[in-house]
């Protein structure tokens, strides 16, 4: 007799509690009908009947929604947290990844050149007509083929005089530009360079002296607005009969692309330094790829830097979930005393946090895509180097951890609390 005494009392508040929590339920639920029933919008209703619907679809998640909405400051403060590591993450990553776009399109054109030249182990100054050919059968097809001879020269013109890099070619229009007056074929006259023209206040059909010999100016080269080797604003083109040299100082192959300079680049050392070294030849290919693992590495290191603090985030979300768990033990309990499974208090309480991690980075990723199209519509970034499809997978792939993070850091306050005893939470 005393031990069955003993058992009633123990069950007592358990039996009291889960009839104050059924009591409770129908309370609600008539409170609830009753004000479906004051609201005369049809609209109203409608998304009241969508409500309902969705909340016996998924109960989980209505009930998550509505644990949420009873604690709106907590629950806002952790998915700021969300909010601003995931802003933090696509903003430095698009950055970056713009950064990178434009670096490479500014410099695209510096990794389609191939400069052959002779080897200085050689013994040879110039490259002969054997070598010409050579370069010109690795290049068939993939770019085009411009002999040049170089020296240095003091150009004057009415009184003033400047120093000048004097190239020789019959081709200068791929590695000089097609201005007004540049020809297809170089027979006669001077091409000058932008700076040697301002210098000099030179213009077409002006008269220009380099080493005692006069030159008309038959054109002016635009500026340089590209990376190369080639120094064209401060150069001279001259046709190369006016050199004494019969060889060539350099060749260059202007390749339709980087990969068409690559193969060229191999084809000419498979020809011409098969026994011995006798030409140097410099893709430009290779300094573009330094640059692009640069841009690379930088992103990479500011995407590392930005998932540090979705990583605090997290820990933020850990501990609002532990504080969420202790305070509702006793709730815990009384819906494990009714009836329902750990793994429905598990599922509730996870997606309580997953709901966290999809609010905040939704919003996140919204700031930062557009904080950085701000950015680069008031600086020189161009917009199009925003607008890449890559920048699109670094928005998804934060929006995508900041939810995780908000899940693992639920994980944990959300297993205790499934998977502690109905009782102790009643004690609790």
């Amino acid at each position: 007799m005393r031990d069955r005494i003993r058992r009633l009392v123990r069950l007592a508040p358990v039996a009291a509690v889960a009839r104050l929590g059924s009591r409770l339920r129908g309370a609600a639920g008539g409170a609830a009908a009753a004000a479906r029933v004051a609201v005369p919008d049809p609209a109203v209703a409608r998304i009241a009947r969508a409500g309902d619907a969705l909340g016996r679809r998924f109960p989980a998640v209505s009930l998550a929604f509505r644990n949420l909405s009873r604690q709106r400051l907590r629950a806002g403060l952790a998915a700021l947290g969300i909010v601003i590591g995931v802003f933090a993450v696509v903003a430095l990553g698009m950055l970056g990844t713009a950064l990178q776009t434009a670096a490479t399109e500014e410099l695209g054109g510096l990794g389609d050149q191939v400069i052959v030249s002779p080897a200085a182990e050689s013994g040879e100054e110039t490259l002969d007509g054997r070598d010409l050919a050579a370069v010109e059968r690795a290049a068939a097809g993939r770019g085009t083929v411009i002999p040049l001879k170089s020296t240095g020269g003091t150009v004057s013109a009415g009184g003033s005089r400047t120093v000048a890099q004097v190239y020789g070619t019959t081709n200068p229009r791929p590695l000089f530009g097609d201005a007004p007056g540049v020809p297809d074929y170089h027979r006669q006259g001077a091409l000058v360079g932008a700076d040697v023209a301002g210098a000099l206040d030179l213009r077409v059909g002006s008269q220009v002296t380099i080493e005692s010999n006069t030159y008309r100016v038959v054109a002016v080269l635009p500026p340089q607005s590209s990376i190369t080797p080639l120094r064209a604003d401060s150069a001279v083109v001259l046709p190369p009969g006016e050199f004494a040299t019969d060889g060539f100082s350099q060749v260059v192959v202007q390749a339709d692309s980087g990969g068409d300079a690559d193969a060229v680049a191999r084809g000419v050392r498979d020809r011409l330094n098969a026994r011995e070294r006798r030409v140097s030849v410099f893709s430009l290919t290779s300094v573009l790829d330094r640059i692009t693992e640069f841009f690379a590495l930088l992103n990479g290191f500011l995407l590392a830097v930005a998932g540090v603090s979705l990583v605090v985030a997290g820990v933020s979300i850990f501990n609002v979930m532990l504080m969420t768990v202790s305070e509702r033990r006793g709730e815990i309990g009384v819906l494990r005393a009714v009836g329902i499974h750990r793994d429905q208090v598990l599922r509730t309480l996870l997606v309580e946090a997953t709901l966290l991690g999809v609010g905040g980075g939704a919003v996140g990723v919204l700031l930062g895509t557009v904080g950085v199209v701000i950015v680069a519509l008031n600086t020189e970034l161009p917009l199009d180097a925003v607008l890449v499809p890559t920048n699109a997978l670094v928005a998804l792939g934060a929006f995508a951890f900041g939810v995780a993070v908000a899940l693992v850091g639920g994980l944990y306050p959300a297993y205790r609390a499934a998977w502690e005893p109905p009782v102790q939470s009643l004690r609790g």
